[in-house]
């Protein structure tokens, strides 16, 4: 198992950072070259807000990196046409608008974010007619927001997630077919759980602890069978280079409270990150058989690279509880940040061979 070192780590945090704020001009929807959908063209911006809203928590204010992406963002949150880009694919509009009010950059106005999301959900965002993972995304937000909903208490979101769910169902599975490990039962090299199943995972650790801000909730055998079942998962990312789910996974180690570092998947999966990461700092795409050729037009490269680049930049920060970050030095492959071309309370809570596209960070439509 190889030893992940300081400089493994110190390399993905710096490299993914830099070449992030090299293209910081992609992230704004109304700079960027359009997009085929309009959520895709939103989910960008959304994403360097999450990114920049955690990376806040570690660096603070001090961060000249940090002030250039809040700039860009602060840009696209005051335009007036943010709201209706937001809500304009209505599988995900109630979502995406939640998340625009809840990661507006700090002095932004948000009433036409809450505007939208109020005609969007007239009666207040409630329960039904969501699946219980769902409604743990409404209410993350929605208390990030300081949104009123009436969704149930984290506690009893617990108990129905797949966090507690999925090792039960995994167990079942795996009996049912005769002790075979795959999702399906018939492959023992196949991941353990469906694609699906895998991102809700990972995202429910989110959630529920609000990106390692918090204890998740989970105790006891329901905590060990959780970290059992993201052990197998990232022992299978990593052998099959699928680095968005293995930097997803690091993550979802340190929300429920493991130490990444001191296990030997944890170590691996930073250890295959680092390996696949670009000379000019980007992950080339969530996984090695869906990575950007060299050669590949800036833009398309950009849409295939920057989510895998930006969760493994997260990864990092949740990895990295210090005030400061590595920055990498400029160079000829490697230029210093340039400004972009267009300036512009959250309460205590206690995969198969081939990989197919996942669900984002952030939530991209209801399913």
């Amino acid at each position: 198992m190889p030893a992940t070192t300081p400089s493994d780590l110190d390399r993905l945090s710096a490299g993914t950072l830099a070449w992030l704020g090299r293209h910081l001009d992609h992230f704004d929807p109304y700079a960027a070259p359009a997009r085929p959908a309009e959520h895709g063209r939103a989910k960008a911006a959304l994403e360097l807000a999450l990114l920049c809203h955690l990376w806040a928590r570690r660096a603070g204010a001090d961060d000249s990196r940090l002030g250039r992406a809040t700039a860009v963002l602060r840009t696209v949150w005051q335009h007036p046409d943010l709201p209706r880009l937001l809500t304009a694919d209505p599988r995900c509009a109630v979502q995406y608008a939640l998340v625009g009010a809840a990661l507006a950059p700090g002095g932004t106005d948000t009433a036409a974010c809450r505007a939208a999301l109020a005609r969007l959900a007239p009666d207040g965002l409630s329960p039904h007619g969501t699946s219980p993972y769902q409604r743990l995304e409404l209410r993350h937000y929605a208390d990030k927001a300081g949104v009123p909903h009436t969704i149930e208490p984290y506690e009893e979101l617990l108990g129905r997630n797949f966090l507690v769910r999925l090792p039960a169902e995994l167990a079942d599975r795996t009996d049912r077919a005769g002790g075979a490990g795959g999702a399906g039962g018939a492959d023992p090299g196949a991941a353990p759980v469906t694609v699906p199943e895998a991102y809700a995972l990972t995202h429910s650790s989110f959630y529920f602890s609000d990106f390692g801000r918090t204890a998740s909730g989970l105790s006891g055998k329901a905590l060990a069978d959780a970290a059992e079942l993201v052990r197998r998962l990232l022992e299978h990312s990593v052998r099959h280079d699928w680095w968005d789910l293995a930097a997803e996974l690091v993550m979802t180690q340190v929300c429920l409270g493991l130490d990444p570092l001191g296990t030997p998947w944890g170590r691996a999966a930073v250890d295959c990150l680092a390996r696949a990461q670009r000379p000019d700092g980007a992950l080339p795409g969530r996984s090695a058989a869906t990575a950007a050729a060299d050669a590949e037009p800036a833009g398309s490269f950009f849409a295939k690279a920057y989510h895998t680049t930006l969760v493994t930049a997260l990864m990092t920060l949740l990895l990295r509880p210090e005030t400061t970050l590595p920055t990498r030095p400029a160079g000829p492959e490697q230029p210093a940040l340039s400004e972009p071309a267009r300036p512009g309370s959250v309460p205590p809570r206690s995969v198969p061979l081939r990989p197919v596209p996942p669900r984002p960070v952030l939530p991209e439509r209801a399913s």
